[in-house]
């Protein structure tokens, strides 16, 4: 199989641009285009078609698509394999959200290398789009991700929730935090909207971040209020350094298990998504 067809045929197909695809892929666009006419010559059909408008999928390139993210996702399956053949008898890769990782990549290891000594583990510590991306296109096993994108050949389900609260180094009251205090957290779209109707005044907020850690090393250097994590609003507060706000509700932000329709009921994937439902739990 000559992966680098499909795969630039795939990205083609998502950025409709034989410029844009060769500086995504790095190559060159006549190499792009050598590519998609060695696809169209196996088939002897046109894919593509290219005018002043740019570049329009035919009703074959339609039909192919599917097909690609398929042969794309068995590729990288078979590659993954080969490569594990000889100490484990399984290989993993695991994607999750950068907050998650923040919290829970450790325990998340420490239990599922108890229940399965034999697998190898990736773990990839990224955003949902990345991650949806990623699972669709076979890098990915399985992801914990706050934004599910539907994709067709993908199945998600809720596990639980990431909690952030607000807290100020100014005061535990919200009436004292100016909006030119406040750095605003923007974790995910589900949280921007809990955010909008709880707190709208302060949508307008000069500084922004949708990761806890950047967020924290504001909070730290500049001082003012922002929504952080549980345990760092916790922990924040222990130390003196910050203020939990006590008339401002947290925000409960939803996490969700997402992988291949096929393998959703696969026993490791099934010990994984156990493992890392109890942690949110606890």
């Amino acid at each position: 199989m000559q992966i680098d067809l499909i795969e630039t045929f795939i990205d083609l197909m998502e950025t409709r641009s034989f410029n844009r695809t060769a500086e995504r892929m790095g190559i060159t666009q006549s190499t792009v285009s050598h590519r998609v006419k060695a696809l169209e010559a196996e088939f002897d059909r046109k894919l593509f078609t290219r005018s002043k408008g740019g570049t329009v999928p035919t009703a074959a390139g339609l039909r192919f698509h599917d097909h690609a993210m398929a042969l794309q996702r068995q590729w990288h399956e078979a590659s993954r394999a080969v490569e594990s053949a000889g100490a484990y008898e399984h290989a993993m890769r695991l994607g999750i959200q950068q907050d998650v990782a923040a919290e829970h990549a450790g325990g998340l290891l420490r239990a599922i290398r108890q229940e399965m000594p034999s697998t190898s583990f990736y773990m990839e510590v990224d955003y949902s789009g990345q991650m949806n991306r990623d699972l669709a296109s076979g890098d990915l096993d399985l992801a914990i991700l706050y934004t599910p994108n539907y994709l067709p050949d993908l199945h998600y389900e809720r596990i639980g929730d990431m909690t952030y609260l607000l807290v100020s180094t100014l005061s535990p009251h919200l009436k004292d935090l100016p909006v030119e205090r406040y750095i605003r957290a923007n974790y995910s779209p589900a949280f921007e909207r809990a955010h909008r109707v709880a707190l709208p005044h302060l949508l307008t907020a000069a500084v922004s971040s949708g990761q806890n850690m950047a967020i924290l090393s504001l909070l730290t250097s500049l001082g003012g209020g922002a929504f952080v994590s549980r345990s760092t609003a916790y922990r924040l507060a222990d130390e003196g350094e910050a203020h939990i706000v006590v008339d401002v509700a947290p925000i409960e932000q939803p996490v969700y298990a997402a992988t291949s329709i096929r393998t959703r009921h696969a026993p490791q994937h099934r010990r994984i998504v156990a493992a890392i439902t109890d942690l949110l739990a606890g």
